[in-house]
């Protein structure tokens, strides 16, 4: 099975290079971290204590991992904790967020590449976040002694579907799991219907709403308020992990409804930093005045004006903090198809009045409940984001209940990274006796 998966990886490799090389020369993306992926020269770890190696693939599951791992260190002080992941934006993040772990780029799941990447760590347990099932890689730990499991387990009905048709090939991987923590029943069920044995799957809960921060009056979002020159009288709109086409929507949601309420303040927070240029370019040839939060001497002197500046967030990892300072908080990735939708969690921790569009198939779940609590909005096009924005600003009280609403929710299901963590001590024990053994 390794060396068919290799011919069938360097067959895409090879398909896919002429795109990969457009891409490093046009963006940079791509260039770095080849010997860590194409060669497994991950960092060589040193010393026999218990090792955890998380492997998330990207920003948001990097992110999920702050709550695990603060209480894992706290608990757990003389284990070794790791952190791998994929994109470049991801591996950047990591490293400002765990600035005393080690992060690098996970191995492309090449069998050399994986067989090498593990000799060098030495996981006692590599726990994949949410749904990264690399046969080679599975397979290389398992050979090792390692124990595998999945943690913070989530199985969309398309992806289960997708599944299913590759389940006589990734059976092997699937019954080498150790332990699949998933979010929802539902997520289980999922899950042993592909073959995963069913005493092996557990449901923990979401660890994003342990990760979430409540409290709008947080350091790093007063911070921002300060910095980007936000008054107390200032009602905010943000627009976060937007697309193409939605910063469109935003701002002409936003012009309609200043109109009515001078007060109000845009904060656009594109999804990839590679629009961040674009987007800032496209707003002044709109005609407004842009406070970029990479340049904070860009905020003009507000006395007189007659129109506040949009301020355009072009940092990585602000997001979170932004949320707090939103009133209303419109969710991106959701009003054009072919994206799913990104994490409408965040602001919701933070009671804002939740906006999101129709295509969330990513969060279903997660907007389902949000919906059937009265704890956000859906609306259908940027015409209807208009008009909700413009409701929410007309009936503050509504608008306040939503959010309220949106935060009860994710308060009272707080507790997943405590039953994750009881999942990890469960595997790291018995594995940890076996090797030293």
């Amino acid at each position: 099975m390794p060396f068919l998966l290799n011919a069938v990886y360097l067959a895409l490799l090879i398909a896919c290079s002429p795109w990969l090389i457009y891409r490093a020369v046009r963006s940079g993306k791509y260039r770095d971290g080849w010997s860590e992926k194409l060669f497994g020269r991950a960092p060589l770890r040193i010393g026999d204590r218990p090792c955890v190696w998380f492997h998330a693939v990207s920003v948001g599951e990097v992110l999920l991992l702050r709550s695990v791992l603060k209480e894992l260190e706290r608990r757990r002080p003389g284990w070794d904790l790791v952190v791998s992941t994929t994109t470049p934006t991801g591996l950047a993040v990591a490293r400002r967020t765990f600035p005393d772990l080690v992060t690098f780029y996970a191995p492309l799941d090449f069998s050399w590449a994986t067989a090498r990447a593990v000799a060098r760590v030495r996981p006692t347990v590599l726990a994949l976040v949410e749904l990264e099932l690399w046969p080679n890689l599975v397979w290389a730990a398992k050979q090792a002694g390692a124990r595998v499991a999945v943690v913070n387990g989530r199985l969309s009905t398309r992806s289960h579907r997708g599944y299913r048709k590759l389940r006589g090939p990734l059976g092997p991987t699937l019954r080498r799991l150790d332990a699949v923590a998933v979010q929802t029943e539902e997520y289980a069920e999922r899950f042993v219907d592909l073959g995963v044995p069913r005493q092996r799957v557990r449901v923990t809960g979401s660890v994003k709403y342990d990760g979430l921060e409540c409290d709008r009056n947080n350091p790093k979002t007063l911070a921002l308020r300060r910095e980007l020159g936000l008054w107390a009288s200032d009602v905010v709109f943000v627009a976060g992990s937007t697309m193409e086409g939605e910063e469109a929507a935003a701002l002409a949601a936003y012009r309609a409804a200043r109109a009515v309420h001078p007060g109000l303040r845009l904060i656009i927070v594109p999804r990839h930093a590679e629009r961040f240029e674009k987007v800032a370019a496209w707003l002044r040839d709109q005609g407004e005045t842009v406070v970029r939060r990479s340049d904070p001497a860009s905020a003009p002197a507000r006395n007189g004006q007659t129109r506040p500046p949009v301020t355009l967030i072009d940092t990585i990892g602000e997001l979170s903090a932004v949320w707090g300072l939103a009133d209303v908080a419109y969710v991106g990735g959701s009003l054009l198809p072919g994206r799913g939708g990104q994490n409408m969690m965040e602001p919701a921790a933070f009671g804002a009045a939740v906006l999101f569009g129709p295509y969330t198939a990513n969060f279903r779940e997660t907007v389902e409940q949000l919906l059937a609590r009265g704890g956000a909005r859906r609306v259908a096009d940027a015409a209807e984001l208009t008009e909700a924005l413009i409701d929410d600003l007309n009936d503050p009280e509504s608008a306040a209940a939503r959010g309220a609403a949106a935060r009860a929710y994710v308060l009272a299901q707080h507790g997943a990274a405590d039953r994750t963590l009881s999942e990890l001590d469960r595997l790291v024990e018995p594995a940890f006796v076996i090797k030293m053994a």
